[in-house]
């Protein structure tokens, strides 16, 4: 098969709906702070099957400020998986917070609800405020179990659902619980970067069922400024007009744009059919590498990875990274350990605290997915993959 592949890990897919959707909306009276917003936001509650959705600029945001929200401050201590991008454990960092870690499955990839629940049992009760699992390549956390232990030890849950709008798993009611309906957890992040399922260019968004927290996001999002609840009586529009606010809380500019969420909102529109052609995508890496030697991402019966990332574990991972773009694939490594990482070790993190993370991240590789991928070129790096690791 001849090379004339430029296949990398993930990319948007684009098309005329999409921009059509965004030019409506730069002829439109608003370019932010319109109506596309509260569009998006009420189709994602849907979608998800929560009762609301706060829109922001982006997945970092949504993780910062659904612990702002909650009141997560300096002192407190959140638990978090090492297996993740660095801002599920950030977004603890910016509210003064301390995090911890706990140790991943070695066959999921997603933490440990067996070590989180060590960790909690060696500290006293109230020691820990909040727990971010990650729903690491689209692989949903068991949320339910967590609620379990939630209950116990009084923890706030947010998920990092930023791979997986559209996973599930079946609860022991027998019940599909979709990432995102806020049933087990308090609060849910997603991001809209270009390579997730639903693209905008940035963009963020936390789903959750509690309306008090509901209100608070949509205040912080804009500065902590309300028109609501005011402390001053506007009652008689003749001793204040209806320019009126109040800026009740410190928060942030972490508002999305009309732009963002009309090409966001085209995304969703489509967002199943992304899915069904991703499991397209990893049932034919699952068949062609099943007597390979290299390991998958165990998939446990009731659990739906909606996978944004494919990840395989092989045992020389740079001989295959180098090989692979050497043919112009460019496969990633999701991703470097968060406590290894410099800024993390000056908390006294260090090798060897998390062997089952410190092990994958050695070994791991994330093949091309993404739902534009053709039947060609997943070939092509299939073929290259096994001409590699069999010799």
């Amino acid at each position: 098969m001849a090379n004339s592949f430029h296949i990398p890990y993930g990319k948007q897919s684009i098309t005329q709906d999409d921009i059509d959707a965004v030019v409506e909306t730069l002829q439109a009276d608003f370019l932010t702070q319109g109506p596309k917003i509260e569009e998006f936001e009420k189709n994602f509650a849907k979608y998800v099957g929560a009762k609301y959705a706060v829109a922001v600029s982006n997945g970092t945001a949504a993780l910062h400020l659904s612990l702002l929200a909650h009141g997560i401050k300096k002192g407190d201590r959140i638990i978090t998986s090492p297996i993740t991008f660095s801002a599920s454990a950030n977004a603890a960092l910016y509210c003064g917070a301390e995090v911890f870690f706990a140790d991943i499955d070695p066959d999921t990839y997603v933490i440990s609800i067996s070590e989180i629940e060590k960790l909690l049992n060696a500290h006293p009760k109230g020691y820990f405020k909040a727990i971010i699992p990650v729903d690491f390549t689209g692989y949903p956390s068991n949320v339910e179990r967590l609620k379990e232990l939630a209950k116990i030890h009084d923890l706030f849950i947010l998920e990092d659902a930023c791979h997986s709008p559209g996973g599930y798993f079946i609860d022991s009611k027998n019940e599909k619980q979709l990432c995102g309906n806020g049933n087990y957890a308090d609060a849910i992040a997603f991001s809209f970067h270009p390579v997730k399922h639903i693209a905008a260019g940035e963009g963020g968004m936390i789903t959750t069922n509690d309306e008090d927290l509901y209100k608070k996001l949509m205040m912080l999002r804009t500065h902590g400024i309300t028109k609501e609840n005011m402390t001053m009586d506007v009652s008689n529009p003749e001793e204040q007009g209806s320019w009126y606010y109040e800026m009740q809380e410190l928060g942030y500019n972490y508002r999305i744009t009309d732009i963002q969420a009309a090409l966001a909102n085209s995304q969703l529109q489509k967002a199943e059919e992304g899915i069904d052609r991703r499991q397209e995508i990893a049932k034919a890496y699952r068949e062609a590498f099943n007597n390979d030697p290299l390991k998958m991402q165990q998939l446990n019966e009731g659990f739906f990875n909606a996978h944004h990332l494919f990840v395989i574990e092989v045992e020389d991972r740079k001989g295959l990274y180098d090989y692979l773009r050497g043919h112009n694939i460019f496969s990633q490594v999701h991703y470097i350990p968060v406590h290894l990482l410099p800024y993390y070790k000056k908390f006294g993190w260090k090798e060897g605290d998390f062997p089952h993370a410190e092990k994958y991240y050695n070994h791991c590789l994330s093949l091309p997915m993404y739902p534009s991928m053709t039947n060609e070129e997943q070939e092509f790096v299939i073929e290259k993959t096994q001409e590699f690791i069999n010799g």
